[in-house]
C-alpha cells in the first residue's frame, strides 16, 4: 500500500506538467511512464495479494485480477471496468512502449488518477474490515 501511496503522489505532481512538454521531453516521458507503470502494479500487487490471501478464484490476466475482486463484491463493478482498462494500459507501457501515444498516455495520466485513488481507499477499507474480524492481520 505504501509503494502505492508514493507512486501515486508522484503521478499527482506530474499532472502538473505541461502537455507541450511531455510530447517533447524523452526524460518528462520516462519519469512519467515509471509513475504510472509503479501505480498499476502496486495495485495489481495488492489485488493478486488480497486474491491469494482470502483464497479467490486465480484471474488469468491482469485484466481479470479486478474482475475476480468485483465479483466477490470486494470493489464495485465500475471501478473493476476502470482498473481493467488500466491494467491493460499497463500491458502497453511494458510490451509496446516503443509505440505509445503520448497524447493518449497525457490523457490518461491527467484522468485515471482518481480511479487508482479510489482503489486504494476501498482497499484500505477492506483490509482494515479483515484485520478486525481476522487479528493475525491482512499483509
Amino acid at each position: 500500500m505504501r509503494e502505492l501511496e508514493e507512486a501515486l503522489r508522484d503521478w499527482e505532481r506530474y499532472q502538473r506538467i505541461p502537455k507541450k512538454q511531455f510530447l517533447q521531453d524523452r526524460d518528462t516521458q520516462n519519469m512519467v511512464h515509471h509513475a504510472m507503470l509503479l501505480s498499476i502494479q502496486s495495485a495489481l500487487d495488492i489485488a493478486t495479494d488480497v486474491i491469494a490471501e482470502e483464497r479467490l478464484r486465480k484471474p488469468f490476466t491482469y485484466r481479470e485480477t479486478f474482475e475476480v475482486l468485483a465479483g466477490e463484491g470486494i470493489i464495485p463493478e465500475s471501478l473493476a471496468r476502470d482498473l481493467s482498462n488500466l491494467a491493460g494500459f499497463r500491458n502497453v507501457l511494458v510490451h509496446i512502449y516503443w509505440n505509445l501515444d503520448l497524447k493518449q498516455v497525457y490523457a490518461i495520466l491527467q484522468h485515471d488518477l482518481t480511479v487508482l485513488r479510489t482503489f486504494s481507499v476501498v482497499m484500505k477499507e477492506h483490509v482494515s474490515e479483515s484485520d478486525s474480524a481476522d487479528p493475525g492481520g491482512f499483509f
